[in-house]
């Protein structure tokens, strides 16, 4: 699995080292396989490892390993994930960064579990528990998978996994925006990412949004007349929820109006504030935990954004 790419020497080697020397015993329980694996019989003990799994009778669950439908997602994902190494590795990966950056926060217990392909709810990270549904990273070609739109179905893979887990934990320490105007809703979703940088500093940026190759290079070649679109139709201020259903929540494409909307990745709005943030870094000497909360339209006056073009 090659989420890799090569960074230069820099100031941020020696974090790299510092981070690299953190000790970190993850510990994963593959619910999915030992449920799978227990039978009838093996419930009781399954239902005392895990009481917070098992608020149902027994009788459901039953039920559940009897299904031939729940049987063949079981050896689907048991196939799929028959070896956890390399997500093990870089969760490890992830979560001692976090305890470098957020030394308060306490490492989860991880859970696999299957959940019937709610892949909006792939991840649910409580305070000290993980749960990661497998069924929703089987590859985006998957059989059950053929129902789903396209953009939907190409994040269901497994390279996504470790991201998705960084966006969970993104949501509980970046603050909500201040008000409720587009460029703030940007600049959100852009500390989220930058977040990503931090926690995951050798990922793909497409890996970090959830692009293709191909969506990436468009949102790189494009960042200018993307936001010269957004500053000359006044998008910056507009208090407008439509414009995030345009450039903000996961869509197949971005909404311009204009002919290209199909060549174009969904989620630009995300594209642009995380560029916002990254400039602002880059012109500012600030921490992490300063950046997350400092206010959105604070960010963007002294960021002295200029996209490329």
């Amino acid at each position: 699995m090659n989420f890799l790419v090569f960074i230069g020497c820099n100031d941020s080697d020696k974090v790299e080292e510092d981070i690299s020397k953190i000790p970190m015993d993850l510990k994963i329980e593959r619910f999915d396989r030992l449920f799978a694996e227990s039978g009838e019989a093996g419930l009781p003990k399954l239902r005392k490892m895990f009481p917070y799994l098992f608020p149902a009778p027994d009788s459901v669950w039953v039920a559940k390993m009897k299904d031939s439908l729940q049987v063949e997602l079981f050896q689907q994902v048991g196939n799929t994930f028959n070896s956890f190494e390399d997500e093990e590795e870089g969760l490890s990966d992830l979560f001692r960064h976090i305890k470098y950056y957020f030394p308060e926060q306490k490492t989860p217990k991880i859970i696999t579990v299957t959940n019937d392909v709610d892949y909006d709810n792939r991840i649910i990270f409580a305070d000290t528990l993980l749960f990661i549904g497998l069924d929703n990273y089987l590859g985006s070609q998957h059989k059950y998978y053929g129902g789903f739109q396209r953009y939907v179905a190409n994040i269901l893979d497994r390279k996504f996994m470790v991201s998705d887990v960084a966006s969970a934990f993104a949501k509980k320490v970046v603050p909500r925006p201040r008000d409720r105007t587009y460029l703030a809703r940007m600049i959100y979703f852009g500390k989220e990412l930058y977040l990503k940088d931090k926690l995951m500093p050798y990922t793909k940026d497409q890996i970090k949004i959830g692009y293709s190759e191909d969506e990436m290079d468009w949102a790189m070649a494009n960042e200018e007349p993307i936001w010269r679109n957004f500053v000359e139709n006044e998008y910056l201020y507009s208090t407008e929820t439509r414009l995030n259903q345009r450039f903000l929540d996961p869509a197949p494409f971005s909404k311009f109006g204009l002919e290209l909307d199909n060549e174009s990745p969904g989620r630009l709005g995300r594209y642009i504030g995380w560029q916002i943030v990254r400039s602002f870094m880059e012109n500012n000497e600030l921490n992490l935990k300063q950046l997350l909360t400092m206010p959105e339209e604070e960010i963007f006056k002294k960021s002295n954004y200029k996209p490329r073009s």
